[in-house]
């Protein structure tokens, strides 16, 4: 039994450090056609509401400034959330025929695609690793995204493969990571950051979601963790850019296929995503 073990342990570390060798390789990067800055959402954990962040992100950063040319790529092949959260589910994208792209669809103004919209909406996903690969390259190649100044990439969760071939395959401007106060969602969200650290990808900062709610009677600031900002920084070495409550107008607007930004651009909600977007034009 101890000699089993042993070859087991032996065989995990061979593993780790094949890993580790995997991520520190250098492979060319080509961009994404007519995309001039790629910004990447990511969480290593679900859940956490890295795709609203993702949607209401993208549709801030045009709703400051009309003239710039956003799109979000939603690359989560396993829980495509896009189609439901900007209005677009059950519709399919076309095919330019003469160079057998898809076009990606638009909706208030951004351009979108997801691996949702060609799939049926309740059938499983049930695929092995390298068709997963092959479906995300496809994704990051073969959409005619026309010229766009931004593209917003709402990132699967984790840290595994799939996001390394991401890095590893196109020019990253920055990435935003989101994750919830508890200690369990900010040791995965340090391991995400540690993953960028690695790989050389700029990190931008961190988005608390659901960071506290506003009591409807005495309009403070309730917080259900420890969610002190400064602590909050010092853990995960990161500016914290936003602080996000509990909010049901949220999910009302993600479940009924309209981001709070356009629903209620003077909610506040919509108000702090404005910020982070002036932020981030900085």
């Amino acid at each position: 039994m101890f000699k089993r073990t042993l070859r087991l342990s032996k065989l995990l570390k061979n593993q780790i450090n094949f890993k580790t060798t995997l991520s520190n390789q250098k492979q060319a990067k080509f961009p994404i056609a007519g995309v001039k800055n790629v910004i990447l959402v990511s969480s290593s954990k679900g859940g956490v509401g890295k795709s609203m962040v993702s949607v209401n992100l993208a549709y801030s950063i045009k709703a400051i400034n009309e003239k710039i040319q956003v799109g979000i790529l939603d690359v989560d092949v396993f829980g495509p959330s896009l189609p439901t959260m900007v209005g677009l589910a059950g519709k399919k994208p076309a095919f330019n025929k003469r160079n057998n792209l898809i076009l990606p669809l638009v909706n208030y103004g951004v351009k979108c695609m997801s691996m949702g919209f060609l799939v049926d909406e309740e059938n499983p996903i049930v695929w092995r690793g390298l068709m997963v690969m092959s479906a995300i390259n496809r994704l990051l190649r073969n959409i005619s995204w026309g010229e766009l100044d931004l593209l917003v990439i709402d990132m699967p969760p984790g840290t595994g493969d799939t996001q390394l071939s991401i890095i590893q395959s196109i020019p990253i401007d920055g990435v935003v990571i989101v994750a919830t106060p508890q200690k369990i969602c900010l040791i995965d969200a340090i391991r995400g950051a540690n993953m960028f650290r690695k790989m050389n990808i700029p990190i931008i900062g961190c988005i608390s979601n659901m960071n506290h709610f506003v009591c409807h009677n005495c309009s403070q600031r309730q917080y259900l963790f420890d969610s002190d900002k400064l602590k909050l920084e010092e853990k995960l070495d990161l500016p914290i850019l936003a602080e996000i409550p509990f909010d049901k107008d949220i999910l009302k607007c993600s479940d009924d296929g309209c981001p709070i930004i356009i629903k209620s651009s003077n909610h506040p909600v919509s108000i702090l995503f404005k910020e982070l977007s002036e932020k981030l034009k900085k």
